[in-house]
């Protein structure tokens, strides 16, 4: 990667990836640019770090020493004639030059980058932190820059992105159907995740969740420790660890502990001592939607009402983060009437998991389910596959009182008619739902309903 001061663009600068990467070249002192189809917070918060951005299409600087770009982008479309690397292969360079964790897995990346990313900075190791959401500790950013070398990524196993990256050190969080679109099937999702171990060196760690049980088939067996030239160490919910964990964590749920406990054993691999690491996960706020709970008024100001309605604007997808995050909202709002609003992403996942979503919302402990419309991923859709599946199908499925469909441009007025002040209403998904948190926190003032 460059070492002298570089004009770098990137296309689809607001994705979460994407601009963490421009933040850190930014940081570098390298001057950016970027391009992207739509504005957003990512976006104007690039902007206001220096960077020029261009709005509505992918654009190319043709002056530009370097162009980093997307994986969602078509860049064959693009006929570059300048150097160009796609976002995993960037970071992937990044991971040769310093002493990298990679954290992957099916769910909790996120989280447990940020955990493990707090945690070293919290030890005095001065981490560089790249991670796919943001973080107040970071000043509300998904990028922190340090002068180690230590280097804490999220590994997205999604077109096999994290096998361009050679880390010291491998966090595998869970291991389920995922991706499908690209796998094909789950027997070749595992087999990516074991070439990406097998990218650790002589001297490496693997820290595996050994309560998962794909992962102990997959890793903690025979046949596959004849390959091991790595240390393999694990985490599990009933260690003497996730009892103190359970204890100081402010952030909800059971897959919060487990994310904490892997966080933990990186530190101990590290040598960190545990006063150290208990007290940065005692202190762990959350990440930007992941759980991330919040207050409007939007009912005190309508209708009058006295209690304020607790919103919680939540990233989960996949039908086990689903299941795991309306559990931990049950566990901490045991007496609140708590509702869902989802929104599906992608027509393929919820095509190929669509038994696995059905199970997840019969057996979600929710007092009201709103189901949107799926979110189309451009690009990345299964050739007529949209007249396999949609939203009313899902519902229907379901089968339950309480759940309802609802074309997205419905559901603001839905909720203005039929919340009573003092629910907890949970915006759950990947897409543009997220959209709707922010209309229902925007601070404008509304005129009092009469």
């Amino acid at each position: 990667m460059p070492t002298k001061k570089l004009k770098i663009h990137f296309i689809g600068i607001g994705g979460i990836g994407v601009s963490a990467l421009a933040k850190y070249y930014l940081k570098k002192g390298h001057r950016i640019t970027g391009s992207d189809l739509v504005s957003s917070e990512i976006t104007e918060a690039i902007k206001k770090l220096g960077a020029k951005i261009f709005i509505g299409g992918n654009k190319v600087l043709k002056n530009a020493d370097l162009i980093i770009y997307s994986p969602a982008v078509k860049i064959k479309n693009l006929k570059l004639k300048i150097p160009a690397l796609s976002y995993p292969e960037a970071l992937g360079e990044l991971t040769k030059q310093h002493f990298t964790i990679a954290i992957s897995g099916t769910h909790g990346k996120s989280t447990t980058t940020a955990m493990i990313g707090l945690l070293l900075a919290k030890a005095g190791l001065d981490p560089t932190v790249i991670v796919g959401t943001k973080l107040k500790e970071f000043n509300n950013s998904n990028c922190r820059v340090g002068k180690s070398k230590y280097l804490v990524i999220e590994a997205d196993e999604h077109f096999a992105s994290f096998l361009n990256y050679w880390p010291k050190i491998i966090v595998l969080t869970a291991l389920e159907p995922d991706h499908l679109d690209y796998y094909k099937s789950f027997k070749n999702y595992i087999s990516a995740f074991r070439k990406f171990i097998s990218h650790l060196p002589q001297d490496g760690i693997l820290i595996a969740n050994r309560d998962d049980k794909n992962i102990r088939k997959a890793i903690f067996n025979s046949q596959f420790s004849i390959y091991n030239k790595f240390s393999i160490l694990n985490f599990q919910l009933n260690s003497k660890g996730a009892l103190k964990i359970r204890k100081i964590l402010k952030v909800p749920g059971e897959h919060n502990v487990s994310n904490a406990l892997a966080a933990l054993a990186v530190a101990r691999a590290l040598k960190i001592p545990d006063k150290i690491s208990f007290k940065a996960l005692s202190e762990y706020k959350g990440s930007w939607r992941r759980f991330e709970i919040m207050h409007t008024d939007l009912h005190r100001l309508e209708h009058g009402l006295t209690q304020k309605i607790i919103l919680v604007s939540d990233y989960g997808h996949h039908p086990t983060e689903i299941r795991v995050t309306l559990k931990a909202a049950r566990e901490k709002y045991p007496k609140k009437e708590i509702w869902c609003v989802f929104q599906p992403h992608q027509y393929q996942r919820t095509y190929y998991l669509f038994k696995d979503f059905v199970k997840a919302f019969k057996a979600a402990p929710v007092d009201k389910l709103i189901i949107t419309d799926i979110y189309d991923v451009a690009g990345r859709e299964e050739k007529g596959i949209k007249q396999k599946v949609n939203s009313e199908k899902l519902v229907k499925a379901i089968n339950k009182k309480n759940a309802i469909y609802l074309p997205k441009a419905g559901i603001l007025n839905y909720l203005k008619r039929n919340l009573q002040g003092g629910e907890v209403v949970i915006i759950m998904g990947a897409g543009d739902i997220y959209n709707l948190t922010l209309r229902l926190t925007e601070k404008k003032k509304r005129k009092k309903i009469k």
